[in-house]
């Protein structure tokens, strides 16, 4: 069951993230199919879910939806009982279990948690069944991930600049782009230092 489910995912979408020095980057390609039907050019895959920490979805839209206000409100609540921000390893822990207790009817996505806290830099990738892995440098997830990878893995440094890493997961981005028919249409780009997070966008 376990790779049926994994096998569906990688029908469509292509996110990618890394950390940078002192920041993290998030990117994807905006097409949504269905099949080999674009049923969308300008799907969001990036949400903002606290102040400095930022979610990439693929899989299915409703249940990313689903999660994405659920984890918003947890952090909200969080905050206000404790008056400080969730850590991105608390916000992935939280997906975790809410994934983990969904095993009979699993929601069906994957997703990368990146954004900065009081630790520092985090990215962080999460399958549909709870599994969560500190990625510590690059990430990838859906379709078009194994020829993102080939350029994350060849041209990343621990010690880019945020500007690089947002020319890295662009070329990462167009790479799969090219090869991967269900990754398409403009690129969305966000980048989460201690001080802000920014949505960006460029033409592909």
């Amino acid at each position: 069951m376990e790779i049926e489910i994994m096998d569906q995912l990688k029908k469509g979408t292509t996110t990618v993230g890394l950390i940078c020095k002192d920041s993290v980057v998030l990117a994807s390609e905006k097409r949504a199919t269905m099949g080999s039907f674009i049923a969308s050019k300008a799907a969001r895959k990036i949400y903002q879910v606290d102040d400095r920490m930022g979610l990439t979805t693929a899989g299915i839209v409703g249940d990313a939806q689903t999660l994405v206000r659920l984890v918003s409100v947890e952090a909200r609540l969080y905050k206000t009982r404790r008056q400080e921000p969730m850590t991105v390893k608390a916000m992935t822990t939280l997906l975790s279990n809410v994934l983990n207790g969904q095993r009979m009817f699993p929601y069906l996505v994957q997703l990368l948690v990146g954004g900065i806290d009081r630790n520092g830099a985090h990215i962080y990738s999460v399958d549909p069944f709870g599994g969560n892995t500190d990625e510590r440098e690059i990430a990838a997830t859906g379709s078009g991930s194994p020829i993102a990878y080939g350029v994350l893995e060849d041209k990343y440094s621990t010690d880019m600049s945020l500007e690089e890493g947002v020319t890295l997961a662009t070329q990462a981005l167009r790479s799969a782009m090219k090869r991967d028919s269900a990754s398409g249409e403009e690129i969305e780009i966000v980048t989460i230092t201690k001080d802000m997070y920014k949505e960006t966008g460029e033409e592909a």
